[in-house]
């Protein structure tokens, strides 16, 4: 560990922690552990407990695979969902941000990862054993394939789809095209040409 001139060893080992996160260089590092610093004890006493009991709390939901402190999540354990409607994500921080936008109301899986060969990551790396029993068990009456629009999640998108199509699940896949309040000038082809191909019809009802 090279420490900067002046800096106590305790402080420094705060400093190199944080840097150590995604995101946190090591300016914004130093900021950050001078401002735990400045604070009472009893702030970073606090801090610290709950960085404990991250570990200790948190682990993932046995159905979906999500965020859960306890044996289910709470999407999994909310009756109001409509639990024949499944969202496949990658991650579980995708989940965090389907529930951001409070429009959807079914439940979710999460695969944690993505096919990608060039990483050795398979299907068999994939959380797909729970998947497969929640489709086998029935009472699913739709998969919304929600993985990344890259390469190895298009792949995965797929996979999945030639995999479930047999189960008599309705196999869907989430839009891509112009984001809201986008202007077209700054979109690549790619973007345009799925906005294209996905289009929906104007509702003159309305």
């Amino acid at each position: 560990m090279n420490r900067l001139t002046g800096v106590p060893l305790s402080l420094a080992r705060v400093i190199e922690a944080l840097s150590s996160l995604p995101g946190i260089g090591s300016k914004s590092a130093m900021r950050l552990a001078l401002n735990l610093l400045s604070r009472p004890a009893a702030d970073a006493k606090a801090l610290a407990e709950a960085l404990a009991q991250l570990h200790e709390q948190v682990g993932f939901c046995q159905r979906c695979g999500c965020f859960s402190e306890q044996g289910a999540c709470q999407m999994c354990a909310d009756t109001k969902r409509n639990h024949a409607l499944i969202c496949v994500v990658e991650q579980p921080v995708d989940v965090l941000m389907m529930e951001r936008g409070q429009g959807y109301r079914g439940s979710y899986h999460v695969l944690h990862g993505r096919l990608s060969p060039v990483d050795g990551v398979g299907a068999e790396q994939l959380n797909l054993n729970g998947l497969d029993q929640r489709v086998r068990a029935g009472g699913v009456s739709e998969l919304i394939l929600a993985t990344s629009a890259t390469v190895d999640g298009e792949a995965t998108a797929h996979y999945l789809a030639n995999r479930y199509q047999s189960h008599g699940v309705r196999i869907s896949r989430i839009a891509r095209g112009v984001p809201e309040g986008g202007e077209l000038e700054y979109l690549d082809e790619h973007t345009l040409h799925r906005a294209l191909d996905q289009r929906v019809f104007w509702d003159q009802s309305a």
